[in-house]
């Protein structure tokens, strides 16, 4: 009786750590709430207009009446602050929201075709990673030229590929599997296979990685706006404010600290939302 009352015991447990939310997915979650909420609202929390001048206030310090200071143009830093949120985020979802899905739709087809698809798949891969990411982003909008719309089909022509290399190792697997072995022998067309039964199964990596790579497009948003080839001033993004502090930093260095804090507790949002969700899924799997 009391093996048959510890096994309870434990699966009353186990059944509890699946509902229970992990501290990382709270954590995140309540970061990227307050981040989206600014991001939409942002002249609910900004005291000032981001872009105007005021001659009086040149790099003042952090005061009552600005709070981060002012930069060399007498605009309010605080503000300039909270209004890049709405572009910085944009960022985070655009620039990855087109990757994660055409390359989750290339991995799910290349995964379960194999063969001469999987092969030309490879040879692709083989050619993206050789570079470093950055460099290639970096690259192609210094072809197209500067802008957040450049920006965009950059990282879309690069970024794709990773999302689609996790999908098509995670269908492989689940190909072999008893489920998808019981379609094809119920006439099931390989489409209606794919993207009913396998698909929903082999994603989960693809979706906590999309977590992560979203702080990493804040991030590169950042240094291509400080590198000049993102946001274009005097648009209020983080990396653009951080390259017009670069020159002050021994006397104003609060042009450049603040967005730089923001920049890393909203990549700290995005990476616990996907620790937290990763545990989460690992758990109740």
């Amino acid at each position: 009786m009391s093996a048959v009352t510890n096994e309870i015991a434990a699966s009353r447990k186990a059944r509890r750590r699946a509902r229970a939310l992990p501290r990382t997915l709270i954590s995140g979650g309540i970061i990227l709430i307050v981040s989206m909420a600014i991001a939409f609202f942002p002249s609910l929390f900004a005291p000032y207009d981001p872009t105007a001048f005021d001659y009086n206030a040149l790099l003042k310090a952090p005061s009552w009446a600005h709070p981060f200071g002012t930069d060399s143009f007498g605009r309010d830093v605080f503000s300039r602050v909270i209004h890049a949120y709405t572009i910085n985020m944009q960022i985070a979802i655009f620039a990855t929201v087109g990757p994660f899905i055409f390359g989750t739709l290339i991995g799910a087809i290349v995964g379960y075709l194999g063969g001469v698809a999987e092969a030309i798949f490879g040879r692709v891969v083989d050619a993206v990673v050789t570079f470093p990411f950055l460099v290639l982003v970096i690259a192609v909008v210094s072809v197209l030229g500067p802008g957040l719309g450049n920006m965009y089909i950059a990282v879309g022509v690069v970024g794709w590929v990773f999302y689609a290399r996790l999908v098509a190792a995670e269908i492989k697997v689940q190909k072999r599997l008893d489920y998808a072995d019981a379609g094809r022998v119920m006439g099931y067309t390989p489409a209606r296979i794919i993207f009913r039964h396998l698909l929903p199964n082999a994603i989960t990596p693809a979706i906590v990685y999309w977590m992560t790579d979203m702080a990493l497009a804040i991030l590169l948003g950042s240094s291509l706006g400080y590198l000049g080839l993102g946001a274009q001033p005097p648009a209020a993004e983080w990396g653009v404010q951080i390259a017009d502090g670069k020159n002050y930093m021994n006397t104003a260095w609060w042009i450049s600290v603040f967005p730089g804090v923001a920049i890393v507790v909203t990549g700290l949002g995005f990476s616990l939302l996907g620790d937290g969700l990763a545990e989460l899924l690992r758990v109740r799997r």
